[in-house]
């Protein structure tokens, strides 16, 4: 049998080895237009992020290894250009030397995989764009992003390629955008308040996203600077485009075969419609295995699958491929995300009387270290509760979660089969009740009645219009709302009828549905318990009357919103701003949200970040996701290390140093990049471009300082009576003495005001650098931070410094103690010697996991 496969990645390289494995006699014949094969497309963005670090590893096999390994004849660089069916024949094109030459099957495999859709944008072949599909890709967008110091990036394209590229880009210092022209993240893949919570989530990150918007033109002078779109002009030094992909079938229309929008039919066993050619991979319309109807399921785990299949028919074999379920899963910053099956809306869509549940839980048991959440969604049908679909969200093992799904609908079972599944129990692993145990009790709950609820989807359509919110929470959390310990009731509440609606709320769920269960014993009929609670919901009372309850003070403080004092749910946001700059962009996005959602003030902190003045509690997520959307964020509050200020820098006559420049990369690496680790107390950072101090870097935990050291050349030193030098010296350390100029070392602040100054050119040369301070400290009490011995001129050992220091405070301070008192019960020369060296890196991993300093000593 002569088998010719047309493509060379997942499903071609498959059918081949299967193929070759079942019948050894096949001859068997891949070619490919690429020069890789097999190469692994789903790891590209952590190749581009460094986690994968070379590009050889994302190829799984070479055409020489693989054919040797086979027995499968490879040939790269040839490109089918048209499928003659009634002959058994395919005209291939050499893509090097331009030849064509015709080859003839018994059997033809079209797994012609697809490419990125080409937008119909202007400005496109600007040099810094790029797609996202081979090794080649990948390989130029790391070195475009490294070569060019990328700084900003645009996505286009919020599905798994556009949210993995940017995840991986932010790994890599990168400011993410991420815009998309459907109205959520994840389009057909979750359902909409799914994706809206990872829309939010991915704010909070930092990856700024814009849904329902479209890209108009790339702009640039032959390399990108930005890129216009319905919402307004995004900046960029890189673009990547990610707005899906198209089977690469193009050759094959006018060759009798039956498509459906370029994609391949075929039947249950790969088969197309012309006697001989089959196909598999992401070029193939299969069918859901849930509806039977027909699904396109571009997915590597798919198409190495069918491929398998394939061979086995190919081999005689009595095989069917019973389609996809469009699983699916993606790694975000902070956050997994699977689905499988239906999702609400396409359940919907194929006639099923459709139930859901939202339920979070816990990852594993509670108590034990690094124990996370999953939020289970589950779909199923009403009457048979056959389960549909399944989606999950959590920091952990979403994936398992999903595989177990998966099983559940590959052999069709209904909610009830998975009531008493003895999944393994083990604290580092579930909880003793496994997370998607219990999703399922809480769906089989709503549809006996033992539970009445909303889901969020309705709760965010305006469902719970008319209901009074109760908080069932472990403290009154939800301003406005009337608190109700659950386990308190027994009888009659005070200040509730029992005609009244009402919707309870918790944390997450559990509490609510107690309540529900004993107001409903007492006679309550109209209560609904809010699926996901304030975990998942943005909870507001309509009107709220009286104060902030200390435990939502206390929750929002954390976000960088501070309670005027002077009224009862009156706040004021602090916006970050990084170093005390912002873009005319980002000051007009600030007064619109200042008018939007607060007073119409904003003020400036000593800390430079910008306040808006005013805000309702109420209106704090509206605003804090309002700025999100525009790349900026709120905080700089806690027992964390704090934004960074930075004087003007270069831009000023006395600046030695891109102050900008350096607060910028301090602010990303340690700011963001220690957003988590909880410290003794707040931790402030200060970088001045010069010895004149003006933002005070000898007053914080940590201070830098720039220096321009002067090189002297005694030789050139003529020792005149009147010397420029020290005549010019500002600090006055300056001095001739014998007849050649001296400046003690111990003395001299190197503000470089000296250099040029000499006319025979003693101090022409100089070498720039960074002092650094640290135990400073301003506000109740003072203290003056002392530099380290050493004057630093290589910008890395300076963060490296940034570094140490921060992991010295967390492991050898105490709670509640500031930076300077740590210094100074240990000792300058003590912590000066652990700066300058590297132990505190070698126990960086071990120190951030201490669950240390739970509390912190900061009160704002």
């Amino acid at each position: 049998m002569k088998v010719l496969i047309i493509g060379g990645v997942a499903a071609g390289t498959k059918t081949a080895a299967k193929l070759k494995r079942e019948d050894r006699s096949a001859k068997i014949t891949v070619i490919t237009r690429d020069k890789d094969i097999s190469y692994a497309g789903c790891g590209l963005p952590y190749y581009v992020g460094g986690l994968i670090e070379s590009r050889e590893e994302l190829i799984v096999n070479t055409p020489q290894k693989y054919a040797k390994m086979t027995g499968v004849e490879v040939k790269t660089g040839k490109e089918a250009t048209a499928l003659w069916a009634d002959k058994k024949q395919v005209l291939v094109k050499d893509l090097f030397t331009g030849e064509e030459e015709v080859c003839s099957y018994d059997k033809l495999v079209l797994a012609v995989g697809a490419s990125p859709v080409e937008l119909p944008v202007p400005g496109m072949k600007q040099q810094g764009v790029f797609k996202m599909r081979t090794p080649d890709d990948a390989t130029a967008i790391r070195a475009y992003a490294e070569e060019n110091q990328v700084k900003k990036a645009v996505v286009i394209g919020a599905g798994f390629i556009g949210l993995e590229a940017a995840e991986n880009l932010k790994t890599r210092g990168i400011q993410v955008t991420v815009i998309d022209f459907a109205a959520q993240v994840l389009p057909n893949i979750l359902d909409k308040e799914m994706a809206g919570y990872v829309k939010k989530h991915l704010l909070k990150e930092g990856i700024r996203v814009i849904t329902g918007t479209k890209a108009e033109e790339v702009v640039g002078n032959g390399k990108v600077t930005g890129v216009k779109t319905s919402a307004g002009f995004l900046g960029c030094d890189l673009l990547i485009t990610a707005a899906g992909i198209r089977p690469n079938t193009e050759f094959l229309q006018d060759s009798g075969l039956e498509m459906f929008k370029g994609t391949i039919l075929v039947d249950n066993t790969m088969k197309t419609n012309l006697e001989g050619v089959y196909a598999a991979g992401d070029c193939v319309m299969v069918t859901n295995r849930i509806t039977g109807k027909p699904q396109w399921s571009p997915m590597g785990s798919s198409a190495n699958m069918e491929g398998r299949t394939l061979a086995q028919l190919l081999s005689g074999k009595n095989k069917t491929y019973p389609g996809v379920l469009g699983t699916g899963i993606v790694k975000l910053p902070g956050l997994n995300v699977g689905r499988t099956g239906l999702t609400e809306e396409q359940a919907k869509a194929a006639g099923y009387e459709v139930v859901s549940v939202l339920a979070p839980t816990d990852d594993k048991a509670h108590y034990y270290p690094g124990a996370g959440f999953f939020i289970t969604k589950l779909i199923a049908e009403k009457n048979t509760h056959k389960l549909l679909g399944v989606q999950v969200m959590g920091p952990g093992a979403v994936d398992k979660m999903i595989d177990i799904a998966v099983m559940g609908l590959n052999m069709g079972a209904a909610l009830e089969d998975f009531e008493n599944a003895d999944f393994a129990y083990a604290p580092p692993f579930s909880t003793a009740i496994h997370p998607f145990v219990q999703a399922v009790y809480v769906l089989l709950n709503k549809l006996s009645g033992d539970l009445v609820s909303m889901t969020p989807a309705e709760y965010a359509e305006g469902k719970a219009k008319g209901y009074k919110v109760i908080d069932a929470g472990l403290t009154p959390s939800i301003h406005g709302a009337q608190y109700v310990d659950p386990f308190a009731v027994n009888g009659e509440i005070e200040g509730l009828d029992k005609e009244e609606k009402l919707l309870l709320v918790c944390a997450k769920g559990k509490r609510a549905y107690f309540l529900q269960n004993r107001m409903r014993f007492y006679g309550y009929k109209n209560t609904v318990v809010l699926e996901g609670s304030t975990f998942f919901n943005d909870v507001k009372v309509e009107n709220p009357e009286g104060a902030v309850s200390p435990e939502e003070e206390k929750r929002v403080k954390a976000l960088g919103f501070l309670k005027d004092k002077n009224t009862l749910d009156r706040f004021n946001g602090r916006v970050i701003t990084r170093n005390g700059k912002i873009t005319a962009e980002e000051a007009r996005t600030i007064a619109e949200a200042a008018e939007l959602f607060g007073s119409g003030e904003v003020t400036m902190t000593s800390r430079l970040t910008m306040e808006i003045q005013g805000v309702p509690f109420a209106n704090i997520e509206p605003l804090r996701e309002y700025l999100m959307q525009a790349g900026l964020e709120t905080g700089g509050t806690g027992s964390k290390v704090r934004p960074v200020v930075s004087c003007k820098g270069t831009t000023c006559q006395y600046g030695l140093i891109d102050t900008f420049a350096l607060s910028e990369e301090i602010h990303e690496r340690f700011f963001h990049g220690y957003a988590n680790v909880k410290l003794p107390h707040k931790f402030k950072i200060a970088v001045g471009g010069c010895p004149n101090n003006c933002v005070k870097p000898d007053l914080n935990d940590l201070g830098i300082i720039g220096q321009r050291i002067p090189l002297v050349d005694m030789e050139k030193c003529r020792g005149c009576k009147v010397c420029r030098v020290e005549n010019n010296c500002p600090i006055k350390v300056a001095k001739v003495v014998d007849g050649k100029i001296v400046i003690p070392e111990n003395e001299c602040n190197h503000c470089g005001r000296c250099i040029g100054k000499c006319p025979f050119k003693a101090f022409e040369e100089y070498t720039n650098g960074y002092r650094i301070y640290i135990g400073g400290r301003w506000g109740k009490k003072v203290a003056q931070g002392r530099y380290l011995d050493k004057v630093f001129t290589d910008k890395e050992e300076v963060l490296a410094i940034v570094e140490k220091a921060i992991l010295l405070f967390r492991e050898q301070g105490i709670t509640g103690e500031r930076f300077a008192d740590t210094v100074a019960r240990l000792g300058f020369e003590n912590v000066q010697e652990q700066l300058l060296t590297d132990d505190l890196l070698g126990r960086k991993e071990e120190n951030i996991k201490a669950q240390k300093h739970l509390t912190g000593g900061a009160t704002c």
